[in-house]
């Protein structure tokens, strides 16, 4: 019965079988059920589904030398077609992933990590996480065995007095542009101050300009009036007399000045 019931296995969809026979690799179990020589064969079980495996704290420097813990994540599968290459090479996907995924997870993360200084490194996360990214796939694409799906930096971790350095830095950078802003604001209100008061210069210089103006025509009026009034007693000397007569109200003055004579009163 123990003979009977160890000539059948079962693969999980999750998983390919690694076909043993007398410690031998000689074929990939697919999903399913199986069966195999009692006491002769063996199958060992090798997950090919999504995993995710994750360095807590790796040790690297930025480009301006600034040391930092990071926390990176690589997601990863195996390749079921090259589960049994997985196998004889390593046995385990615990070891291949030791001997292989993280000497260059570790080594590509410090190589592109330390392209970047601390603050751009902050600033351009993204960026950065695309460029490890790309290292460690193109790194490991002659090793079909082990897909890599995606790389995450998850954390970055600086020292204490370099984020209190970066903090101070910050608020003076902040100060800088409030001294700025200030500035331009003190600027602008100049700028409106002297707009202002060269269009009040501007109204009291065209006011006077008006006056001027109209005093002039005044002016030239009245003068025009005084050469017609010449010019025409020149042509008419008796003009005034007339003029005179046609205001006199009739009435002769009381008070005589002696040896003075009688207005409109002609001797002859």
């Amino acid at each position: 019965m123990t003979v009977l019931f160890g000539s059948w296995y079962t693969v999980d969809q999750t998983e390919r079988g690694v076909l043993l026979r007398n410690g031998a690799v000689v074929g990939v179990a697919q999903p399913g059920l199986g069966f195999k020589l009692p006491m002769i064969d063996g199958v060992t079980k090798i997950s090919v589904k999504t995993s995710t495996y994750t360095w807590d704290k790796m040790n690297s420097y930025s480009f301006d030398q600034q040391p930092a813990d990071l926390k990176v994540s690589v997601t990863f599968r195996i390749s079921p077609e090259k589960v049994s290459d997985l196998y004889g090479r390593f046995g385990s996907i615990e070891t291949a992933l030791n001997q292989v995924v993280s000497p260059v997870v570790n080594q590509q993360v410090k190589v592109v990590f330390g392209r970047y200084t601390a603050v751009r490194a902050i600033q351009e996360r993204g960026a950065l996480n695309t460029s490890i990214k790309d290292a460690i796939t193109a790194t490991l694409k002659d090793d079909p065995m082990i897909i890599i799906e995606s790389v995450q930096l998850e954390n970055i971790d600086f020292s204490q007095n370099y984020l209190h350095s970066i903090e101070q830095r910050m608020l003076a950078e902040v100060e800088v542009q409030k001294l700025q802003q200030n500035a331009e604001r003190e600027k602008v209100q100049a700028q409106i101050t002297v707009t202002q008061a060269t269009a009040k210069a501007n109204a009291i210089r065209a006011e006077a300009e008006a006056q001027a103006d109209a005093i002039k025509l005044r002016g030239e009026a009245e003068a025009s009036a005084i050469r017609a009034r010449g010019g025409a007693l020149g042509d008419n000397p008796r003009l005034v007399e007339l003029v005179q007569a046609e205001k006199w109200d009739g009435k002769l003055p009381v008070t005589m000045v002696p040896g003075g004579a009688t207005p409109f009163v002609s001797v002859k």
